[in-house]
């Protein structure tokens, strides 16, 4: 989730030696954010104290070279805080890892693309623009079909509405990308159209739908999106 965005951005931009430090970073976070609530989930076990600890050190170290540097990237706090208080609400002790704690996930990894633009020198606000879209349609989009499957399995309503969210990025981007970003939406359209009757067809069958298989999927498709983002830049 969080390399996807990350190079979007430098897909809309340039290549900086500072994406590799906004990429450390970014796994810190993430790092410290999945120790943080393992630790709630735990009931506040003094077993996680220590990653969290160095995760949030590593985190500190890196974010004020970023920040001094470029400082408008304090910015980030207002969207990165309050998505944060939702998904440390979710990580407590029985609370069931809802829908909107996936998408404050998923916003919060959105704001790498406006860093890595801005890290690169070279940030333009319609790119910059266009390549978050992107990002965001595809993440939530992953969020819809792996939910569909997982969490949600059997569930054809939902199954509905992430083939539905995904019919209306193949219209979006007919009428706004260039022709690549709608061949992928179609093809990423037709990944939460099959997946879901694939799961219903192997269930109680030898070989399952597992989520590493899943995940296998989800995989090429995060390389398919970044491969067309840096041979039609948005």
């Amino acid at each position: 989730m969080l390399l996807v965005p990350l190079l979007l951005g430098v897909a809309a931009t340039r290549p900086s030696p500072w994406h590799a430090i906004l990429a450390g970073a970014a796994l810190c976070a993430y790092l410290a954010s999945a120790s943080a609530q393992a630790w709630a989930r735990a009931r506040r076990s003094p077993a996680y104290r220590a990653p969290i600890a160095v995760y949030g050190g590593l985190i500190s170290v890196l974010g004020i070279a970023l920040v001094v540097v470029f400082p408008v990237l304090l910015l980030a706090v207002l969207v990165v805080g309050p998505a944060a208080l939702v998904v440390l609400r979710g990580a407590r002790p029985g609370t069931r890892r809802d829908l909107a704690n996936s998408l404050a996930q998923v916003t919060q990894a959105l704001v790498l693309v406006p860093a890595a633009a801005v890290v690169s020198g070279a940030f333009e606000a319609g790119p910059v623009v266009t390549a978050t879209a992107i990002a965001a349609g595809y993440l939530v989009g992953t969020v819809l079909v792996v939910r569909s499957v997982l969490r949600e399995r059997g569930n054809a309503a939902f199954a509905g509405l992430s083939i539905g969210f995904h019919a209306v990025l193949v219209v979006l981007t007919i009428v706004l990308l260039p022709p690549a970003y709608a061949l992928l939406a179609a093809a990423l359209t037709l990944r939460a159209a099959a997946l879901p009757v694939l799961q219903r067809r192997l269930a109680g069958g030898p070989r399952p739908l597992r989520p590493v298989h899943v995940g296998i999927v989800e995989i090429v498709a995060s390389l398919a999106v970044v491969a067309v983002a840096f041979l039609a830049p948005p």
